[in-house]
């Protein structure tokens, strides 16, 4: 059977809603499974929405803080083959950002400029201003990036933060290694507020030094946490690296166990496949297909 173009998006969409949809239901199955039988620990259907809610909201400071730790290191290592004299690294970004660059000696600060308008970016719609500076530590062979979010704003999310990428030239396995110090917080144009602390290691283990910021590969460790202003908070560790691909929106595979308000249990994102597929198993062992907005 053949399918025109429009046929083809309609189908995929209500296949993706049929997904959702039976994600969340299984979610909300899951949570009361959770909840004690006792008047006092009766959990409302409407802290449930809460709940379901706030899994979807941490995926998207995932999301954002992933390509914000993409873009500085992209544009840091185009800066640096520029300043080396060398195969310039490119950064990825279109001509719609504009990069200015103030040089001292052994200091460098470089403003990322998305305008006010905005410019899509990775798939992403952003505004606003990434500025960072960095200073070499020769002797130890590291490099101490610190970044500002500037009236920056993540596809309508305004994203506040003020940190840190350490970067070590050559790790035990002989790649270079950035050490993420996560201090963000996301408002939502609805008026939801959530915030994320914790460390995030990415050794660089594919494309250093081609000069092709497309065919770059990073392994993610670490562990943190996002808190939201009702005082829920969602814990996450690094299970087994998982693996960012940069022409890839979502982790190809990996795990992460995950502790939430009312449940937990371990997210895997699969053997390798650029997709939005992901499993979520239970603390009971219980497993639940999960697509990835």
């Amino acid at each position: 059977m053949n399918f025109t173009n429009d046929e083809l998006k309609t189908s995929m969409r209500n296949a993706v809603s049929k997904v959702s949809t039976r994600f969340m239901l299984a979610l909300v199955v899951l949570g009361l499974t959770f909840t004690s039988c006792s008047n006092e620990d009766t959990v409302t259907e409407e802290e449930q929405d809460v709940e379901i809610s706030e899994v979807r909201l941490s995926s998207d400071i995932d999301t954002a803080a992933n390509v914000i730790g993409d873009i500085i290191i992209g544009a840091y290592e185009e800066e640096e083959s520029n300043t080396l004299d060398r195969t310039a690294q490119q950064s990825g970004l279109p001509d719609c950002v504009t990069i200015t660059i103030v040089a001292q000696q052994g200091f460098r600060e470089v403003t990322i400029d998305f305008g006010n308008e905005g410019c899509i970016v990775h798939g992403h719609l952003l505004k606003g201003q990434i500025v960072f500076s960095y200073t070499r530590d020769t002797e130890a062979q590291e490099v101490l990036i610190t970044y500002n979010l500037i009236d920056f704003f993540f596809d309508a999310k305004n994203i506040l933060g003020s940190k840190t990428l350490l970067k070590q030239l050559s790790n035990n396995n002989g790649n270079p290694q950035f050490t993420h110090t996560l201090d963000l917080t996301v408002i939502w144009p609805n008026g939801a507020q959530a915030s994320r602390e914790g460390l995030k290691v990415k050794e660089w283990i594919e494309g250093f030094g081609s000069g092709v910021w497309s065919d770059n590969v990073f392994e993610i460790t670490g562990n943190w946490t996002t808190t939201f202003v009702n005082g829920n908070m969602h814990t996450y560790e690094v299970l087994t690296p998982l693996r960012r691909e940069v022409i890839c929106f979502y982790f190809v595979s990996g795990s992460v166990d995950v502790q939430r308000t009312n449940f937990g249990g371990t997210f895997d994102y699969g053997n390798g496949d650029c997709d939005n597929q992901a499993t979520f198993t239970t603390n009971n062992g219980n497993v639940i297909d999960v697509t990835l907005n």
